[in-house]
């Protein structure tokens, strides 16, 4: 068995050869990059060489901060990054003069800092820069007649970086999102428009997992604009499987008419198609108005009872099924096609800046109050932080350390608010360090010296950092590592004194980055059963919206729910990363399996759906309640760890006594009516099977 194999069995240390997708493209890093060296080539070769490590420093500063979205948002964030970095070094030049000053300000700093994951990973990045910068830059105090220019030259750094990333502006974010899905979308009208001959193959619609995998896979971003373009990969897929069903219904049944009703019908589809296909690929709102009617007009002869040939009655209802189940996902993939891309993003803020402020789900004040209890892994996180960074400088004086900073920097780097993350960062920071520093000793001993060699190799180490950060935390320091040793060879410090100050005070800061989570932990264990129950509340909520909801509520409901099950992945990737988290995991696991059972059967119902309100009736409206009671009851259970009570649900007759008044509602179109009675019986056996789970696996917490 080879070694990563045998590691895949022990997730403490299978994360020093466990890998990432890569998520950066090459234009990304090369930009980063040029960003951070252009200024030591222009420096060097103007005899300023400290303007250009000056304004270098801001720009590997804010490198991080170019992450994907719409470039007015992406330009805010960038902005922000570079003078959260500028300030916080004027701060630590000037506090540096009085270390008494410097401590309580960093504990402080630190707390205030690490608060902002609260709010999400960009706010987190900014946070964290300023708290590298307030501690480096309080190790060279000056006052503030200095320390204003580098802090400028820091913030200038920042905004080199922020221009290099908009200069594309034109060419729009989410382009190859945008494009893979035109390009299916118009394969898809392309194999809709074929002919198709009686007794002759069918043309078989091309695959899409290259389109599932962009989308859906592992490291993609996230968002109302991303969320769209989700949706409409999986709508995708169900037309994929629709035009297929109707294709092999046109070559194999003997009536003429009912083949030229199906291929009028197929030939409408691939107009809303291209038309779809068209709005993508221009970044605009969707103009599928005329393509929607003309389909609505192809499909209304499979609308008319008896429209077709007696002999092919049952053709004719099988197409009928499938044209109304076509047509409510090319509706809905109209709908969704004007939230996807930039401008779809934008339009969603825009709405929600319309709410008032205290209302809005992103408001950030709102959610840092929200965090300021102990209850709060947020919180917890943030004390943890600011006290930590306090006792890394306190002891960055005692201990005879040369680069007595790294301690701190590396404890503000490795701590994270969950074991697992702090537990990697800091396994792999040490290795990295370590590894990289070697490496760099190496290299520069058999490197021909001279500064335009060393900037060489740096750009190589730079640009390595930037496309391996998100691959290979580990391998990623190494490279990082070398970049610095070289950086600071160009301020003037030996590298071979770079090198052990770094070792050591990087071993020193993970080392009591993990004691202190070991000390006050916050452990995830105990803390998915909320997630888990958030989850199942959020799919309470879908199914209520797709049978009752009208198609604003029902999209809402489906972001929850898709926001709600990544979440609840995440929380069991942070257990399973715990020390004692696994013996909880496998339940958690299972209820999550049945869960996102539940919510494909609840999703293929929505696909079915038409953009009218289907007519309630008494059977329907007392399976829907009782769902959602045995939901809630399941929901509360999980939160007070207990097993669910017993109420009166009796899902089973309940779904039965809905099969039957689906035989005498004649007001149902077929294909909804046939999708709610194979929906229903899964959705029951989904919830039976959760409330087992939790009845047989109910421990206190």
């Amino acid at each position: 068995m080879s070694l990563a194999a045998r590691l895949q069995h022990r997730p403490l240390l299978h994360v020093l050869v466990q890998t990432q997708r890569r998520d950066v493209p090459w234009p990304v890093a090369l930009r980063n990059t040029a960003a951070i060296v252009l200024p030591l080539a222009a420096g060097a070769a103007t005899n300023h060489l400290a303007a250009g490590l000056g304004i270098s420093a801001g720009a590997l500063n804010t490198m991080f901060a170019d992450q994907p979205g719409p470039y007015r948002l992406r330009l805010q964030r960038m902005l922000l990054t570079a003078l959260a970095a500028g300030v916080a070094a004027f701060a630590g030049s000037i506090l540096g003069q009085w270390p008494a000053a410097l401590l309580v300000a960093l504990a402080l700093w630190g707390f205030a800092a690490a608060l902002l994951v609260a709010i999400g990973p960009n706010a987190s990045r900014a946070g964290l820069i300023s708290m590298i910068l307030l501690v480096v830059l309080g190790a060279e105090p000056q006052p503030a007649v200095h320390a204003l220019p580098a802090a400028l030259l820091i913030f200038a750094g920042g905004v080199l970086q922020t221009l290099f990333a908009i200069a594309a502006w034109p060419l729009q974010r989410y382009r190859p999102e945008r494009m893979a899905l035109a390009d299916a979308l118009r394969g898809l009208a392309g194999v809709a428009r074929e002919t198709v001959t009686p007794g002759h193959s069918i043309p078989l619609p091309p695959s899409l997992n290259d389109l599932q995998t962009l989308l859906l896979g592992n490291g993609r971003a996230s968002g109302p604009a991303v969320e769209a373009f989700r949706v409409l990969a999986e709508l995708a897929e169900r037309i994929r499987i629709e035009l297929l069903a109707l294709a092999d219904l046109q070559s194999t049944c003997t009536s003429a008419p009912l083949r030229d009703a199906i291929g009028a019908v197929r030939r409408a589809a691939s107009d809303v198609l291209d038309a779809l296909a068209d709005s993508l690929q221009q970044a605009a709102p969707p103009q599928a108005r005329a393509a929607l009617a003309a389909y609505a007009a192809a499909a209304a002869p499979f609308e008319r009872p008896g429209g077709m040939d007696a002999d092919e009655s049952i053709p004719a209802s099988i197409a009928a099924a499938r044209v109304a189940a076509l047509g409510g996902q090319l509706r809905a993939a109209a709908r969704n096609a004007d939230a996807a891309g930039s401008r779809g993003e934008i339009r969603a803020q825009a709405a929600e800046f319309r709410l008032p402020r205290a209302l809005r789900p992103a408001n950030p004040f709102e959610i840092l109050r929200a965090n300021l209890r102990l209850s709060s892994p947020a919180f917890r996180h943030a004390i943890r932080c600011g006290v930590c960074l306090a006792i890394a400088l306190a002891l960055s004086h005692v201990l005879p350390l040369s680069r007595g900073y790294w301690m701190p920097m590396t404890v503000a780097i490795v701590l994270k608010p969950d074991f697992g993350a702090t537990w990697r960062y800091g396994l792999l920071r040490i290795a990295g360090t370590l590894g990289g520093l070697f490496l760099t000793t190496l290299i520069l001993h058999f490197w021909p010296g001279g500064f335009w060699q060393a900037l060489l190799l740096m750009t190589v180490l730079c640009f390595a950092y930037r496309e391996l950060a998100t691959v290979h935390y580990g391998i990623a320091v190494v490279c990082l590592t070398g970049l610095v040793v070289i950086l600071l060879s160009f301020y003037g410090i030996p590298p071979e004194t770079s090198v052990h100050a770094r070792a050591v005070d990087t071993v020193l800061g993970s080392m009591l980055a993990l004691l202190a989570y070991l000390v006050w932990p916050t452990w995830e264990r105990g803390r998915e059963r909320a997630v888990l129950a958030g989850m199942l509340d959020a799919y309470r909520d879908y199914l209520a919206g797709v049978l009752h909801g009208n198609p604003r509520a029902r999209f809402e409901a489906r972001i929850a729910a898709r926001a709600a099950r990544s979440a609840a992945q995440a929380s069991l990737d942070r257990l399973r990363q715990e020390p004692a988290g696994r013996d909880r995991l496998a339940r958690a696991q299972t209820l999550v399996a049945n869960a996102n059972r539940f919510m494909r059967a609840a999703m293929a119902l929505e696909a079915a759906r038409t953009d009218a309100e289907p007519p309630s009736f008494p059977a329907l409206d007392d399976f829907a309640r009782h769902c959602g009671e045995a939901l809630r009851e399941c929901a509360q259970a999980l939160r007070d760890a207990r097993a669910p009570a017993t109420g009166d649900w009796r899902l089973r007759e309940r779904q039965k006594a809905l099969a039957s008044a689906l035989e005498r509602q004649g007001d149902l179109p077929p294909a909804y009516a046939a999708a709610l009675l194979d929906a229903s019986d899964r959705i029951v056996d989904a919830i039976d099977s959760v409330a087992h789970v939790l009845a047989q696996g109910a421990h206190p917490g």
